[in-house]
């Protein structure tokens, strides 16, 4: 039976493939599934398959307008050897715990998971809806999404990929890898403001009627490959499970055991995804959402308010230096009953008052989530420890949820085994991971000349996604201010205001 999306403030129904080319649902909701699928596989049987094995049987499930053939097309042409592992995902256990590496595509972080595959779901759909003009991607990144959905989309006919990422906000490497991204229809603007202006800018332009009809009359429609897509929610999903039959493979757990799954998170898609993989009947004790100094996601698990009105800190893992968590919605759709009235009223408040709070009766359907944080000093404290005891290297992001999970565990007594996402290679961060577990051997290095070292540190190979940038000529230099942002959009499309 076919599955529909729904959205959070509304109660408008659409197909697989048409939420994946939306995006954004019009009356500025997400697109949610009507119903989470369960996995009708054993665990077993996908303890036996590969990757892209594992990715058709979960994702079937979800983009049930898609065909088999399709469907299969889309997996073969986004895992494959852009990945520099066979494994796609591997899962290494390190000092007791089990790291989910997923930084090993092209751009060296966890967006490539979703966004490798998101190109070819998207064209695909096109095909299946009669689109004849082109899909302008419109994203607002952190860091790591922009440079992940560019090489996505690099000269993908029928498309244009236009990134806005905060100027000061971003590491030197993933400045880099943003401003030398090759391809005829590839556009990046950097802005002055934080990444949250970026996003709300975004999210904007997509609501916003007016500027949709002009595109249009252009030949032109928008559509994002940030995570509010569901196009890169439901990958998510299959790591997760690939990640549990790993280890029921090895001997590690048994089919049916439960596990912990601890996700650093930012925008909230990662980890709603390791819970829509529960929701599928993945054998999942606790999430455990791991924040930085920016702990607007602690502080809503702890109390039920989500508060954005604090100020914006720039840290190490500056992929989670967000305080507007978008995918967040769609779990307070969910707790809310599944009621778009109540959710969107929730949105509104959040948006006109900067704050929302959720009743006790939501709050009691939560309990699947724990909260925790690190500050700057316990992250690089954590990331030297497991450097010092293993030799392993662990980039920032995956060094919070290092620290939470490790700090949850010892306050709880909780030994079920536990995954943590590991979303960036350490080499996207050099300069911040030796300063953790070499402070005195970076000063005065260059960032290339502290990736050198960090490789003589670690024992491994920079990655080809730093191999390349070291010579890549600067190919985007275009700057501006928020209010200015649709202004740039139209330029960039050849359309006059």
């Amino acid at each position: 039976m076919a599955l529909t999306y729904t959205s959070t403030r509304s109660r408008m129904s659409v197909t697989a493939s048409q939420a994946v080319l939306q995006g954004l649902s019009r009356d500025g909701g997400l697109f949610v599934p009507t119903e989470i699928p369960a996995i009708d596989v054993s665990l077993d049987d996908l303890a036996r398959m590969s990757y892209q094995e594992v990715a058709y049987e979960v994702m079937k499930l979800f983009l049930t307008d898609y065909t088999e053939e399709e469907l299969k097309a889309c997996i073969a042409g986004a895992y494959d050897s852009k990945f520099d592992t066979g494994e796609i995902a591997p899962v290494v256990k390190k000092d007791g715990v089990y790291y989910l590496e997923l930084y090993h595509g092209a751009t060296i972080a966890f967006k490539d998971m979703a966004l490798s595959i998101l190109p070819h779901l998207m064209t695909t759909a096109a095909k299946k809806n009669n689109i004849a003009g082109k899909i302008v991607i419109l994203t607002a990144t952190s860091g790591d999404t922009g440079k992940a959905a560019m090489a996505g989309f690099a000269d993908v006919p029928g498309t244009e990929i236009i990134v806005f990422y905060p100027k000061d906000g971003v590491s030197n490497i993933q400045k880099l890898q943003m401003v030398t991204q090759a391809g005829d229809n590839t556009h990046v603007v950097a802005i002055h403001g934080n990444f949250d202006d970026a996003q709300s800018a975004v999210k904007k332009m997509f609501n916003d009627k007016a500027l949709n009809e002009k595109i249009g009359a252009h030949g032109y429609q928008f559509s994002s490959a940030n995570s509010i897509n569901i196009g890169r929610l439901v990958p998510q999903v299959v790591y997760y499970v690939y990640a549990y039959t790993r280890l029921v493979r090895a001997g590690e757990i048994k089919s049916g055991d439960l596990i912990n799954i601890t996700v650093p998170t930012g925008n909230f898609g990662n980890i709603l995804a390791a819970y829509y993989a529960k929701l599928m009947g993945l054998p999942v004790n606790k999430l455990i959402c791991a924040s930085n100094e920016n702990k607007v996601l602690y502080d809503f698990f702890e109390t039920g308010d989500y508060n954005k009105k604090r100020p914006f800190i720039l840290t190490s893992s500056p992929s989670m230096d967000i305080l507007i968590s978008s995918n967040l919605e769609r779990l307070i759709y969910r707790a809310a009953g599944e009621d778009p009235d109540r959710c969107a009223a929730f949105m509104k408040d959040l948006t006109e008052k900067g704050e929302y709070v959720i009743t006790d009766d939501m709050r009691a359907k939560l309990t699947d989530f724990r909260g925790g944080f690190a500050t700057e000093e316990e992250n690089f404290a954590g990331i030297r420890k497991l450097y010092l005891n293993t030799g392993y290297v662990i980039d920032t992001h995956t060094g919070v949820a290092n620290y939470v999970y490790r700090k949850y565990a010892e306050e709880t007594g909780d030994t079920t085994p536990t995954i943590i996402a590991s979303t960036a290679s350490p080499y996207k961060f050099a300069p911040a991971v030796l300063g953790a577990i070499a402070p005195d051997e970076k000063e005065g290095k260059s960032d290339f000349e502290m990736i050198d070292l960090l490789s003589s540190k670690a024992g491994t190979e920079e990655p080809r996604a730093i191999t390349t940038i070291r010579t890549a000529p600067v190919r985007h230099k275009r700057e501006a201010d928020v209010d200015a942002m649709q202004a740039e959009v139209l330029d960039i499309l050849g359309i006059r205001e």
